[in-house]
Formats: C-alpha cells, structure tokens, sequence
C-alpha cells in the first residue's frame, strides 16, 4: 500500500491492517462472479500488497480442468476484469500458488481433495494457516456445501481461523432466510460467517457513517426536526441480459430492496455505535430494522419495463427478453414509502426504488431537509430559495454534493442553488477499490463490520415478506412503463403531497 501510495499525503494512515496467512478456497470459481469480481480483487489486493505474505488460493467448480488450465483462466479473466492493467510479475507470483479441485459440490471426493490440498499448503509453509471458504455458487448448494464442509472436518482448524463466506441472496422469502440460518449455524458458529452485501463494500456506503459520526455539522440536523424526506434511488439502464433463470424468479424486490436498500437506509437511520465493530455496528442497524413497519399495499408501487429507446437504441419490453415465460408477473421496478417508527426519525418518509430500463444508470442517497420558515428573498428572476439537499452519490461518480441557497451576481437579491462538491478521484487522486477488495480482506481478518449477521437478515425479511405476500395476491396491479424512461408514473401516488422523485 505504500508504494501505491506515491507519496500522496491524503493517503497517509489509510494503510489496511495485515492479514493472517490464509488460504482461500473459491466455490464456483469459473463462474462469472470468481471470473469478473472475485480474481481481479485478488489481482488488485495482490498489487496493493494487501495479501498476507504467504496467501493461497483454490478453486473449486465441477469442470474437468488440470491446475495450470486453471491459472490460465484466472489469468485472462483478471487481464480482462481488472480496474488497473496487470503487471505480469505481481500476477506471477499471485497465480504461483493457485490449485484446482475439480468435482461436484455434494461429492465426499471433492472434499477429501480439498483436504488434501489444503493440509499440503500446511506443510510447505510450515504453520496452520487460516481457511477462509467463499461460496460462489448458486444459492441451492450454499446449505450443501456448508454441510459437507462440516461432515469433512474442515469447519475447523486447530490453532488457525476458519469462515465461510456467502453470497447473496440469503433466501427467498423469510422462512428460507431461517431455514437457511439453521443449517449454516449447525456447522460455522455465527462469528465464523461472513454474509455478503456488496454495496457495504462500496466507499461511499462506508463514507455515509464517516460524514454522519465524523463531522459536527450533520449530526444536529440528522433527525425528523429538520430533515423532510429522504430518497434511496438504485436505477439501471440495462436489462436483464442473460439472466433470466435468475432474475424472473426473484424480481427487483428481492434482487435489490430487501438486500442492498434496506441496508443504505439502516447506515442513513442508526445510532452512533459505542465502538466502531462489527457487533456494536450491526445491533444499531438491527434497532432500525425493528422500527420499520411493513408498508401496506397502497405504499408500493410494482412495474416492468416495455419496448422502448435506450441509448438511441430500440430495446425489447421485458415479456420479449430471452427465457423470460410469456405469462410472468415479475416487476422490474419496485418503489415503496417507510417510516422508521422511532423518537428520530417519527414522521420522516423514506422513498425506496430501483428499476430495470430506467433513463440512466445511478445509485444515490438524497436527503432533503426542511424549508426555511421565511422566504423574504423572492423576486422576479429569482429561482427562489429551495431546500437544501445532501446527496451520497454511490455510482457512477462516487461523491458527496449539498445544494445552497446563493446570490446571484446582480443589484437585485436574486436566490438560487448552487453546489457544494466532494468527489472521490479529486479529493483522493486515486481510483476507489472495488467493493469485493474491501469485503475479501475483511472477511480474511475476521472484521465482519460490513456483513450481515443472521438477525439482520432476518429482520430485512420481516419488511418485505408482508409485501410480497401482497403482490403475489395482486395488490397493487402490476404497472408498466417504457424502457428508457423514469419509471411508470404512479410511483409519485405513494409520496406526500408536494413531494416529487427527484430525476434520474
């Protein structure tokens, strides 16, 4: 990391903690979420020196590939993945120690290889080192795996830490998510299990608790006193490509709100942790979990996205998507009004949406607050005073911006907004690391700060089952709107009057 540095005084003390010498062990490995995330992450940690020393990895997936067919896959998906151009050396050494199990993951026989290896990469450095499992699979054999982990011994590993990684989506409605829960907790104790939401690992989720708990300014105002509503916005301009097995069986509730936006809108609402770690940090996000009531039906809003223009380009309506059923009933918008029922935030609406097709790709946190009581500023040419507005842009320009009433150059005391800007390449003159670089070291120090626990995922699905038991029944009507557009124009019923979406 000090090379890397470059001498960047900003840069100084944000040097990552070490990490114990691991091996990890990637299920699914030739998937696309090991080839386009997963090893460049490595890649990039490994340029960063933010590796242990003495860092293994193993692939396991059911093709029928050798160890050095393998690396060669690795090797390609990381030149063509990779944030930063590789260097052959750095790559070298880090493709050096990479093996290949190759099997199916209910076999005893994949498992006993696995042990194998792992034992052999025991011997050569001499110590037990550290086992980190990271499960990049379908969610159908997260159970599975897990379960055979356990019947092979190697949950545990005397004098060494071991975990297990698991990606989302942890379960599709609230009984899978305890069901689910059950079989891992009956293997790996809950400290051993790692729970991945990418969007934690992204440095503008991380900087909304660093602007809210570091900065004397915000937290004042952070209350239901002066803050009017907030909005959590997660558009994409894109359809759903190659993912239709996936994606119309779960839709855009479970595929983002459930996970991704509730868990913005808990770093928006919690308390100030007594400590910055990963348990004192995930009670406070469970505490506003808790408060939220389940919206009633009137308070969603589902759609799906029709023929239409994205880019200059004409684009299919969701029904003519490859592999999606001529009869599906599965939104590709979802919109939904909160409240978080506590002595903060009483009476403050939270507008969540996210959307397929929509006019263009953005994730963003705006938090308006109230009006001034007074407006003694207007006159003819004046925009007029507006509230003031805080947005956490989270892609694709990572930064801050607050809007502020100004003076407009003139005789005359003519008001309107300007912007304050913080944006993450100026301020650091670096490019953000992907999110899986922060979440893999974390998850190989043992820090689960970014990770839900089991009671938090609970807890999310204790707010959207209520709704998807709604829609399943009907309410409200499935609505439509034009790929490329805003979204379908009753998303503005279940907002306040004199409330509107900001544009995308």
């Amino acid at each position: 990391m000090t090379a890397a540095a470059g001498g960047n005084p900003l840069v100084e003390g944000l040097e990552r903690l070490p990490v114990g010498p691991t091996t990890l062990t990637i299920f699914g490995a030739t998937g696309d979420l090991a080839r386009r995330k997963l090893l460049p992450a490595l890649y990039n940690l490994a340029h960063d020196g933010a590796l242990p020393e003495r860092f293994n990895l193993i692939g396991v997936s059911r093709g029928d590939e050798s160890h050095d067919a393998y690396r060669a896959m690795a090797r390609e998906a990381i030149c063509r993945f990779s944030r930063r151009r590789p260097d052959p050396k750095v790559l070298d050494a880090l493709l050096e120690n990479v093996r290949y199990v190759a099997g199916t993951f209910g076999e005893a026989e994949t498992y006993a290889r696995l042990g194998e290896l792992l034992a052999e990469f025991d011997e050569v450095d001499g110590v037990p080192l550290n086992r980190a499992f990271y499960l990049s699979t379908s969610p159908a054999f997260f159970p599975v795996i897990v379960e055979q982990l356990g019947a092979h011994g190697l949950a545990r590993h005397d004098h060494a830490e071991v975990r297990v990684i698991i990606e989302k989506p942890f379960g599709t409605n609230g009984r899978e998510a305890r069901e689910l829960n059950r079989r891992v907790l009956s293997v790996f104790e809950e400290p051993q299990v790692f729970r991945i939401d990418h969007y934690l690992g992204k440095e503008t989720v991380q900087n909304v608790m660093a602007f809210r708990f570091a900065n004397g300014l915000f937290e004042p105002i952070w209350n239901r006193n002066y803050i009017d509503r907030v909005e959590i916005t997660a558009a994409e301009d894109v359809g759903i490509g190659t993912r239709a097995g996936y994606y119309d069986a779960a839709g855009a509730l479970r595929d983002l709100v459930q996970n991704h936006l509730l868990q913005l809108l808990c770093l928006l609402c919690m308390e100030p942790p007594v400590r910055f770690q990963a348990d004192e940090v995930r009670d406070e996000k469970v505490k506003v979990l808790r408060a939220i009531t389940p919206p009633a039906p009137e308070h969603t809003v589902r759609a799906r996205y029709t023929a239409g223009t994205e880019g200059g380009e004409d684009v299919p309506g969701y029904l003519e998507e490859e592999g999606v059923p001529p009869d599906s009933q599965t939104e590709t918008y979802a919109a939904l009004r909160l409240e978080v029922d506590n002595w903060r935030w009483n009476g403050v609406p939270f507008y969540l949406r996210t959307g397929k097709r929509l006019a263009r790709k953005v994730t963003e946190i705006a938090i308006t607050l109230k009006p001034v009581p007074h407006l003694a500023f207007e006159q003819a040419g004046s925009v007029g005073v507006q509230p003031n507005q805080l947005v956490y842009t989270v892609q694709p320009n990572e930064g801050v911006s607050l809007s502020l009433g100004a003076k407009i150059p003139g005789t005359r005391m003519a008001i309107r907004p300007v912007q304050m800007e913080f944006l993450y390449g100026t301020a650091f003159m670096s490019q953000s690391p992907e999110a899986y670089e922060r979440l893999i070291t974390d998850a190989m120090r043992g820090d689960a700060t970014l990770f839900t626990r089991n009671d938090e995922v609970e807890a999310q699905w204790r707010v959207i089952d209520p709704i998807l038991d709604a829609w399943a029944a009907g309410e409200p009507p499935l609505d439509t709107y034009e790929a490329g557009s805003q979204g379908p124009d009753t998303a503005s019923r279940i907002m306040d009057p004199g409330d509107r979406w900001r544009a995308i």
